[in-house]
């Protein structure tokens, strides 16, 4: 199957973004190579693009699709989060720019084996970003207490029946181990009131978001890495984050309001004391969201924001 995604809110994260020919530039969830094809386009040839992405379908695709842009660009499999390791190990300390599309790839909702769906009733339990890692979806199914199913589900899936998935989760596997979507999806199912399960969307949703957030620790992640992120642009420099649930968009808005106004010290006092100093400005006072024209055209892109983070002087 050929890796898509389709890339949200292109027009506005390349605009956003203010790419200069010279300059250098992160694409940090590389995905199918969309928004960093519209970044090395605008490149010279003294301009540099550096694709990071974890998936291994990703980079097979986006090496393909970007492969036109000779030396300009360059991907690397790893996570966004080591992104400062993995520049610092070809040369690069500052970039002027850094996209991160946080959104799940139509492939990996499209492709039955990489466990992500639960519209197909014999996909595995997988949901790995990352093949590499050894711990799959279905560990967390079969092996975590009623409480961590509990707090995950609550907090990640922010799903009001989390304490009775839980109990019917740990009630079903006590008989033999959960395996498949289609067996999750059916426990799931059972453990929400039928007016809620014929007027609510999918019961599942919520569920395989939470356990797919938690195994592959993606707020942790997201939280751990966006203050590195901001220190390596230059000045002038932005970073555009586009997220696709509450609990991503939060982090993203405090994180750019606190590098933006870092100080503690009380309101009554004077001048400030804590000596901490602004990293730049928030570009976006209110997250862009698609237009009506993008949502017509994918509805997957329906709870997409962008938010936009500009680098100060240093």
């Amino acid at each position: 199957m050929e890796f898509e995604h389709y890339s949200v809110l292109l027009r506005e994260t390349i605009e956003y973004l203010n790419v200069k020919p010279d300059g250098i530039y992160v694409d940090g969830t590389l995905g199918g190579g969309g928004h960093a094809c519209k970044v090395a386009e605008r490149l010279s040839e003294r301009g540099r693009l550096y694709g990071i992405d974890q998936d291994g379908d990703a980079i097979k695709a986006a090496g393909m699709r970007l492969a036109e842009f000779g030396s300009r660009v360059r991907v690397i499999r790893d996570s966004y989060a080591a992104m400062r390791h993995a520049l610092s190990s070809v040369g690069v300390s500052h970039v002027d720019g850094i996209v991160l599309d946080l959104g799940v790839s139509s492939f990996q909702l499209d492709t039955p084996e990489r466990g992500f769906t639960y519209r197909v009733a014999d996909a595995p339990l997988d949901m790995r970003m990352d093949d590499r890692g050894e711990m799959t979806a279905a560990d967390i199914i079969n092996r975590y207490s009623e409480a961590d199913l509990y707090r995950i589900i609550r907090d990640y899936g922010e799903d009001r029946f989390a304490k009775n998935i839980a109990k019917h989760i740990v009630s079903a596997r006590e008989k033999k181990p959960i395996e498949t979507a289609g067996e999750l999806v059916e426990i799931i199912s059972a453990a929400i009131p039928k007016k809620v399960r014929m007027t609510g969307g999918h019961p599942a949703k919520r569920t395989f978001q939470a356990v797919r957030i938690e195994l592959n620790r993606e707020l942790e992640v997201l939280e751990n890495s966006l203050d590195d992120m901001i220190e390596m642009l230059n000045p002038g420099g932005r970073i555009c984050v586009i997220t696709f649930h509450s609990l991503e968009d939060r982090i993203v808005k405090m994180n750019f309001r606190r590098n933006e106004n870092p100080c503690t010290c009380p309101d009554d006092f004077p001048v400030c004391v804590c000596g901490r100093k602004s990293k730049g400005r928030v570009v976006t006072r209110r997250p862009v969201i698609p237009a009506d024209a993008e949502l017509k055209e994918n509805s997957r892109s329906k709870s997409a924001k962008l938010r936009v983070f500009e680098r100060g002087r240093l």
